[in-house]
């Protein structure tokens, strides 16, 4: 059975279509999941201070890490340490605006791995 779906919608109104398990790696949508209820499948949740250009690279990030085991606090200061390497250094090849941009929107959106 293929994994429910969740409406995502950026500051310029575009909306996504997520896997749930894409969504809730943002703690922030998680949140308000628990408290709204997350079997409303049909209204999108709003991430009013999310560009769609920058929330498309943040799903992006999350599609590809959706699978990861979650870090411990010592692994993941260890982890700041390393150099970036294989799909993250190319996924951050971008400019610095919109590296800044990406740092505001997973602080926000609370996606701690992508901040590491």
């Amino acid at each position: 059975m293929a994994e429910r779906q969740l409406k995502i919608k950026s500051s310029d109104d575009r909306e996504f279509t997520v896997p749930v398990s894409v969504a809730k790696m943002s703690v922030t949508i998680n949140h308000l999941l628990e408290d709204l209820g997350d079997d409303d499948d049909e209204n999108p949740i709003p991430i009013p201070n999310v560009s769609s250009a920058i929330l498309q690279k943040v799903i992006e990030y999350c599609m590809q890490h959706k699978d990861d085991t979650p870090l411990t606090e010592e692994q993941a200061s260890e982890k700041r340490n390393e150099e970036i390497t294989g799909w993250d250094a190319e996924f951050v090849k971008v400019d610095q605006t919109t590296l800044f941009e990406m740092i505001l929107a997973s602080n926000f959106l609370d996606i701690k791995p992508m901040l590491d």
